[in-house]
């Protein structure tokens, strides 16, 4: 398994936990974007630049992830891409997206977008706070050992 990261739009702190995890658990974790972001050294941790433009990064992403790996992303267009190949995908705020979800998601994603096409002011995601971050953590940390537990009994 492989942990992707959407890096461009991924907080900080949430690339923190992800480092962490990598190093606890002993798994690759390639960020990828535009403009690579600092990482620890380590043999675990990777970046991969690409250029600029639209949905760059997302394509590297869907190219390379395979049926099991993990993609950490708030894009919904990248997170039904990656479950259509067979990826996992979990948010920054620590929601779960599958193939139970992700329909509804889309929908409310274009929704929100013709609203915004026609003048509506939407606003945008309230800023990551302390329990988004424990919900992220909480969740890595069930991925982690279920898929453990599924590759040692595999």
């Amino acid at each position: 398994m492989h942990i992707w990261v959407d890096a461009d739009a991924c907080p900080a702190v949430i690339r923190d936990i992800l480092f962490r995890a990598a190093e606890r658990v002993r798994l690759p974790l390639t960020l990828v974007a535009n403009n690579p972001p600092r990482t620890p050294p380590s043999r675990y941790i990777n970046t991969l630049q690409v250029p600029r433009g639209f949905d760059v990064a997302d394509d590297t992403i869907v190219a390379r992830v395979r049926a099991g790996d993990l993609v950490i992303t708030a894009d919904i267009p990248l997170a039904a891409a990656v479950i259509e190949r067979g990826g996992h995908v979990l948010s920054p705020r620590g929601e779960t997206l599958d193939a139970d979800n992700i329909r509804e998601r889309l929908n409310i994603r274009d929704f929100l977008e013709q609203l915004r096409g026609s003048g509506v002011q939407t606003g945008g995601p309230a800023a990551l706070n302390h329990a988004d971050r424990q919900a992220f953590a909480n969740q890595l940390d069930r991925f982690l050992v279920k898929h453990a537990r599924s590759a040692n009994n595999g």
